[in-house]
C-alpha cells in the first residue's frame, strides 16, 4: 500500500486523548495530528520520537495531518492500525499469502453482531480471517499482542472458534507492524483473558498466522514472517 501523499518527518511532542498527537514539523510549526490507534501505544509515545505524518487537504477532515509511522531505534512502526487491513487485503487480492487464495470479501457479518475482517472463499470452502496489528515490543525481536486489555479481541477469537465448529476454516492473522521484530507472543501479563482465549481458540482449531511488514515513508507491504 502506497501512501496517497508523501509522508513528512516530524517530532512527537505528546500523544493524548488516544486519538490526538501534537507534533513539530521540520519548519518549526506545531500541529495536531490524528492518531488512528485505539491501543495504549506502550513504548511509542515518548516525546522527542521521530514520527511520520501524512498531510491532507480534505475539508471534511478536522485535522490536516494523520500520524502513520513512528521511528524508534532505527525501526519503523506502523502506528495507524487501519493500514494493517489495507495491506493484508492487497496481499489477499494478489494471492500472495500462502494458503489464503480465493475470492475475498471484507467486513462480512458473522456471529453475535460481529463483522469478520475478511472472508476468503474458494469454491465451497470458506476461510474466516481476523487481522490484528501488532506494535508492542518489550523484548528485542519479540512482538506482542495486545498492548492493552481487549474484550473485543477475545470475542473475535470466540467467533472464529464457532466457525470452525460449523465446519469452516478460521485464521487469526497477527501482522507484526514494525520492522525490528520477527517473533510473536501473546502478552498474557497485560490481558490474561485474551491470552486464555487464544489458547482455547487454537485448541478449537483456529489457525494462527503471523506475518510481518516492510515499511517506509513511501509504502507498507506484507512480507512473510522470518
Amino acid at each position: 500500500m502506497r501512501f496517497q501523499t508523501p509522508l513528512i518527518p516530524a517530532t512527537l511532542i505528546k500523544r493524548y486523548k488516544r486519538f490526538l498527537a501534537d507534533v513539530r514539523l521540520p519548519d518549526g510549526r506545531e500541529v495536531t495530528a490524528h492518531c488512528p490507534n485505539p491501543g495504549s501505544m506502550m513504548g511509542m509515545s515518548d516525546p522527542g520520537l521521530t514520527v511520520w505524518v501524512e498531510p491532507n487537504d480534505d475539508p471534511k477532515k478536522k485535522l490536516d495531518f494523520g500520524l502513520r509511522l513512528i521511528e524508534q531505534n532505527g525501526a519503523l512502526i506502523v502506528v495507524d492500525t487501519s493500514i494493517a487491513n489495507k495491506v493484508v487485503k492487497e496481499a489477499l487480492l494478489a494471492g500472495t499469502i500462502s494458503g489464503l487464495q480465493g475470492d475475498v470479501r471484507s467486513e462480512v457479518p458473522y456471529g453475535d453482531n460481529s463483522r469478520v475482517d475478511f472472508l476468503v472463499e474458494n469454491g465451497a470452502a470458506k476461510t474466516w480471517v481476523e487481522v490484528k496489528s501488532v506494535t508492542l515490543s518489550r523484548q528485542r525481536g519479540l512482538a506482542e499482542f495486545p498492548d492493552s486489555k481487549t474484550v473485543r479481541g477475545a470475542k473475535h477469537l470466540g467467533e472464529l472458534s464457532k466457525r470452525v465448529a460449523a465446519g469452516d476454516r478460521a485464521v487469526m492473522l497477527y501482522l507484526i507492524s514494525r520492522t525490528d521484530c520477527d517473533r510473536f507472543a501473546a502478552a498474557a501479563d497485560i490481558d490474561p483473558t485474551y491470552a486464555a482465549a487464544e489458547i482455547a481458540a487454537k485448541k478449537a482449531g483456529v489457525e494462527i498466522l503471523v506475518l510481518g511488514v516492510d515499511a517506509s515513508a513511501d509504502e507498507v507491504v506484507v512480507v512473510p514472517a522470518q
